[in-house]
């Protein structure tokens, strides 16, 4: 990981842009993922790049499964798969997610994690907030089954008009419950950067800390700090609590959209001795397969270079 001082400037930078006094120099001196000393790369693409073809539209049905996505990351020679849960029914079978698991190991590939929809803004006392757990608690055991390691998991946003200080508590409040669980299964949680109070890194980082779980990480999503003057600066902020990343082609700043500097990407993670999973999640317009081909082309020149 990287050091200490590094830490504590994470934690001067996130003081200065006033965020809440819970968000200590010695909650940033913990680090979240243990044992990283230098980096290690694998590479991977995520099922929500081929999001057209796995999606039923209207009455047509849709045109791959993900039986033949991870047909196409084998052909892409890709370390893993990310198998968004999206494109799963909606209470998958034992048997669904073992015929995954064994479609991936002969393919030669491991699962890099699974991603889904939730909701963490509604209050304590809310039936709906009751629903949101549940559906994660599902999902960590499916997370089981696939033997995926972790979980894409969202902090939502404010509900029925609540105030962003209250929101903050229940949304710690929850995913201290679902992380509790995910550490009870070996499941890691991966909070994105995704709008709302985790459109900056120092809002991840601030229900992070916040949540106080080893079991809790940053999903870093490069493309998600959007309007950020520096995209890249919010970025290795919180690389060092990553325990996923997804790459996007392009990101949006201040002075708009821009070409994902992948070199600037892979220096990021490398100083934070990031060691894991760097997922292709594509977005663009174009042909999916040969942009997506394209664009693992890119990244393992970036990563994989010596």
């Amino acid at each position: 990981m990287a050091d200490r001082r590094f830490f504590l400037q994470c934690s001067a930078a996130a003081i200065t842009c006033g965020v809440a006094p819970g968000f200590s120099s010695e909650a940033l001196s913990r680090d979240p993922v243990e044992n990283r000393k230098q980096p290690k790369f694998k590479i991977a693409l995520a099922a929500y790049s081929y999001r057209d073809l796995l999606s039923a539209k209207k009455e047509k049905p849709a045109s791959m499964d993900l039986h033949g996505f991870i047909d196409e990351c084998a052909d892409m020679q890709l370390d893993g798969t990310e198998l968004t849960g999206y494109y799963m029914p909606e209470a998958p079978t034992e048997k669904y997610l073992r015929d995954l698991r064994t479609h991936c190991f002969r393919a030669g590939l491991n699962i890099s994690g699974t991603a889904i929809r939730n909701e963490f803004g509604w209050p304590e006392d809310h039936a709906n907030r009751k629903k949101e757990l549940e559906h994660i608690r599902r999902w960590i055991d499916y997370a089981v089954q696939l033997q995926a390691p972790t979980i894409r998991i969202f902090a939502g946003h404010p509900q029925l008009g609540n105030d962003k200080s209250t929101t903050h508590k229940w949304m710690v409040s929850a995913m201290k419950q679902a992380a509790e669980y995910a550490g009870e299964r070996g499941i890691y949680l991966g909070l994105e950067n995704h709008g709302g109070p985790t459109e900056t890194a120092d809002g991840l980082l601030q229900l992070l800390h916040d949540v106080d779980s080893p079991w809790l990480g940053v999903n870093l999503d490069t493309g998600n700090f959007r309007g950020a003057e520096d995209p890249y600066l919010q970025m290795e902020k919180v690389a060092p609590f990553a325990v996923n990343v997804q790459v996007k082609l392009t990101l949006m700043t201040a002075a708009g959209k821009q070409p994902m500097d992948f070199d600037r990407v892979a220096k990021i993670l490398r100083k934070a001795n990031y060691r894991g999973f760097v997922v292709l999640e594509f977005e663009e317009a174009g042909d999916v397969r040969a942009e997506c081909r394209k664009g693992i082309a890119r990244l393992r020149e970036a990563l994989l270079v010596s």
